[in-house]
């Protein structure tokens, strides 16, 4: 539990800390402003309070913050926790949740308790400080990472019981490329006639088939979970077993699985690392030591000409979500003029709302009538040109035309998307009702929910949405206007792939930036800018077959 000062409560602190933040968080703001925030706390205060999980968020603002102390890039949040005020204005998150119409109830929902989930995305290269730091501050003995086991694939029992049976490699290899991939052993004797005519024709293969069928889903080997991470109250061997990963005498890891973790009910938290972050964290490294300019990611401005310029233009090769052919080839088209733009990409880019983009852009621009079953929705959806593109959005329909709470919005919302029958069916009487009380005819109440009920399976959370589309925008913020250090950075991060970095040399050839070929005498271990110039001098660790430890000499050496 967090070490509260000065005897006070973990509600009386959480709260103290939030006061604190809006002023740093409001500066300017006028009295209406702060009521409304202060509003909205109380609110989300009264339900973190009556949940137990004010310790919970203490906890997680602490090691956040230190973070930022230590000049560790942190994401701007992930998932449906950018959705609350309390997690903006303790530094949990950077996202205003007021700005951009983000709700708590789809975080935390006081009619359905379960233990809120903040995930966090941190540089992946700087991701273990933050672990030491937590397992330093409670006790190495009560913070673990989380195992996983890999299982045995079809494919791979196969080769496994060949190997032990001393059948032959070739022929086992045989036998397991016949299995299509993500198929079972029974699926693929069920719809591939060459494996079950084998099966049936060929002894050798049935008794190795049969014997593979065995041992196929068991747990063949263990490693570390890529981001859980469980701090507890006590020392961790008074409820879980643990051990100490390869090569690590200090760090702990749980020998349950995630799953059986939080139904204990330990406390579970996501310590995501991220690529893009470290990128960014590399480049203002960069500008600081060649422009002597001090760059604060979280405070650039979300306007800027030369960054809608280059989204526009599509030239988005290497900015974070907006890399691939087809969303560069939509942004062209849209033509973005402001962050709304950037977070309605990032949802529908996605199997299903993808047949949406096209009229999304012809809402943008003007070229369709927009057209509303009844006028209450035209204010919930004028911002996405008439279409549910949000969760969110999805919960205030039922919110503003059934009269549902936003905890109850949050259930329908639910339902829909995890498609329960039962509950689905209690929700859409319970939808009708509501439209009919609201004087709304059921007639329009019917049509409503057809209309809806496709949307919101597909619907995209819109606190997720927003958090990476700050990160898609900071990259590209970072691309337009300073080109030669972030090219830079991106290069480093992809040193190990070559093939990536053909890609991102042929991308500084159209910007106009020559990469220099490694010079023993000029060149550094990662790539980097040459001063006064529009040149990248390509990294002495990216040349294939030269190690750390050789580089480390030459750097000596010189």
């Amino acid at each position: 539990s967090f070490d509260v000062p000065d005897n006070k409560t973990a509600e009386d602190y959480l709260k103290e800390l939030c006061y604190a933040g809006i002023s740093n968080r409001y500066p300017n703001a006028n009295k209406e402003k702060i009521k409304e925030v202060k509003d909205r706390l109380e609110y989300e205060l009264s339900v973190i309070n009556k949940t137990g999980f004010s310790g919970y968020f203490l906890i997680v603002q602490d090691f956040v913050n230190w973070a930022k102390r230590q000049r560790i890039i942190v994401g701007p949040g992930r998932g449906s926790a950018a959705g609350s005020i309390v997690a903006y204005l303790t530094g949990i998150t950077n996202v205003d949740p007021l700005k951009y119409d983000l709700y708590f109830q789809r975080f935390l929902n006081p009619d359905r308790i379960s233990p809120p989930d903040i995930d966090l995305d941190f540089a992946d290269n700087r991701r273990d400080e933050v672990i030491n730091y937590v397992a330093q501050k409670y006790g190495r003995d009560r913070v673990a990472q989380i195992i996983t086991f890999g299982t045995m694939a079809a494919r791979a029992s196969i080769r496994d019981v060949g190997r032990a049976l001393g059948l032959e490699y070739s022929y086992c290899d045989k036998i397991a490329k016949m299995i299509p991939p993500g198929f079972s052993l029974s699926e693929t004797l069920e719809k591939i006639e060459e494996f079950k005519t084998l099966y049936e024709s060929d002894n050798d293969a049935k008794r190795l088939i049969d014997l593979a069928f065995k041992i196929e889903g068991c747990a063949r080997h263990a490693s570390t979970h890529a981001c859980g991470v469980v701090i507890s109250n006590t020392s961790l061997d008074q409820s879980v077993p643990t051990q100490h990963p390869t090569q690590d005498e200090l760090g702990l890891v749980t020998q349950y699985e995630m799953h059986s973790v939080e139904s204990m009910g330990l406390l579970k938290m996501d310590f995501l690392g991220l690529k893009n972050l470290t990128i960014i964290e590399e480049t203002l490294k960069r500008i600081y030591a060649v422009r002597g300019v001090n760059v604060d990611i979280d405070n650039i401005p979300l306007d800027d000409e030369k960054t809608f310029n280059l989204l526009q233009s599509g030239d988005c090769i290497g900015v974070f979500q907006l890399e691939s052919d087809g969303m560069r080839r939509y942004l062209k088209q849209l033509k973005p003029t402001e962050i709304e733009d950037i977070i309605a990409m990032v949802a529908l880019y996605r199997p299903g709302p993808m047949q949406h983009i096209p009229e999304y852009i012809d809402g943008k621009h003007q070229r369709k009538e927009i057209k509303y079953l009844h006028p209450k929705l035209e204010p919930i959806l004028k911002t996405t040109y008439g279409i549910p593109l949000y969760q969110e959005q999805i919960m205030r329909i039922a919110q503003e035309m059934a009269g549902f709470t936003l905890a109850e919005a949050d259930i329908l919302r639910k339902a829909i998307g995890k498609k329960i029958e039962k509950l689905l069916m209690e929700q859409k009487d319970k939808f009708i009702s509501g439209i009919k009380v609201n004087n709304i005819s059921e007639k329009v109440g019917n049509e409503l929910w057809h209309w809806i009920e496709p949307f919101a399976k597909y619907s995209f959370n819109k606190s997720h949405a927003t958090c990476y589309a700050i990160i898609a925008y900071q990259t590209a913020y970072l691309k337009a206007n300073y080109p030669l250090e972030y090219m830079a950075a991106l290069l480093t991060s992809e040193q190990s792939d070559l093939d990536r970095i053909s890609i991102l040399i042929e991308e500084c050839k159209r910007m106009g930036i020559e990469v220099l070929p490694p010079e023993i005498n000029e060149s550094f271990s990662n790539f980097s800018v040459v001063p006064n110039t529009n040149k990248i001098r390509f990294g002495l660790s990216a040349i294939k077959n030269v190690g750390y430890n050789i580089v480390e000499l030459m750097r000596v050496s010189k």
